[in-house]
């Protein structure tokens, strides 16, 4: 039971480096490379046996099973560190007063900020689709029905919970991966498009139809 409790107050003192992890571009960064080891582990193992918890269970069984578990945990080591301070006569005071202390509190300027930023992905994302549903370039427009024809089979072969899963895994491990095979993987990307753009050059010279033209077709007409 003590030894229990001491893995449980190891634990708790890792969760409470994830506090000093400021909410930010490079904390995220931090943590999806894998910097510090403990703490994207601590993340990417909690955040991975929710999901999968969730796939098989509903999210409010999930919620009041994970809420327990924490409570449970919780209740023991208050109740073990006060036996403990009773028997060693000592007066550490209560054992999560850090965290009852942390604030918590969100200022106005960061909500502002957040929906600032909300907004602005929003606003491009609405008019971007409305720019390939309208057809104002019909390579693009044709690009897009070709991602959603792949979708219809992508949503035939797995779920919405499992893609999320698969997202979540890829998040934790592909950066990384790219990371350390950088100039191989550009060298191929590179590969890939120039290959691309020069398909999608001859589809726009096959099919005069659009705003844009072809680098190549504009080089021509300034020849002229």
């Amino acid at each position: 039971m003590a030894a229990g409790l001491e893995q449980l107050q190891g634990l708790l003192q890792s969760l409470g480096e994830l506090k000093d992890l400021p909410l930010n571009r490079e904390s995220l960064e931090s943590l999806i490379y894998w910097r510090d080891v403990k703490k994207s582990g601590i993340v990417f193992g909690a955040g991975l046996i929710t999901l999968v918890a969730i796939s098989s269970f509903s999210v409010i069984s999930v919620f009041a099973y994970l809420s327990l578990l924490a409570l449970f945990g919780t209740v023991a080591f208050r109740i073990y560190k006060s036996v403990t301070q009773a028997v060693q006569k000592t007066n550490e005071g209560h054992p999560f007063k850090e965290y009852l202390e942390l604030d918590l509190t969100l200022s106005h300027e960061k909500v502002q900020n957040i929906a600032g930023v909300a907004v602005a992905h929003i606003n491009g994302f609405t008019s971007e689709l409305r720019r390939l549903f309208l057809v104002e370039d019909i390579i693009d427009s044709i690009k897009f029905g070709v991602i959603l024809w792949v979708f219809t089979y992508v949503g035939a072969w797995f779920n919405g919970m499992t893609l999320v899963i698969l997202a979540f895994v890829s998040l934790f491990t592909l950066p990384k991966v790219y990371e350390n095979n950088k100039q191989s993987i550009d060298t191929y990307l590179d590969l890939g498009r120039s290959k691309l753009a020069e398909i999608t050059d001859k589809i726009r010279v096959a099919i005069p139809i659009g705003n844009k033209k072809p680098v190549a077709a504009a080089e021509s007409e300034k020849d002229k």
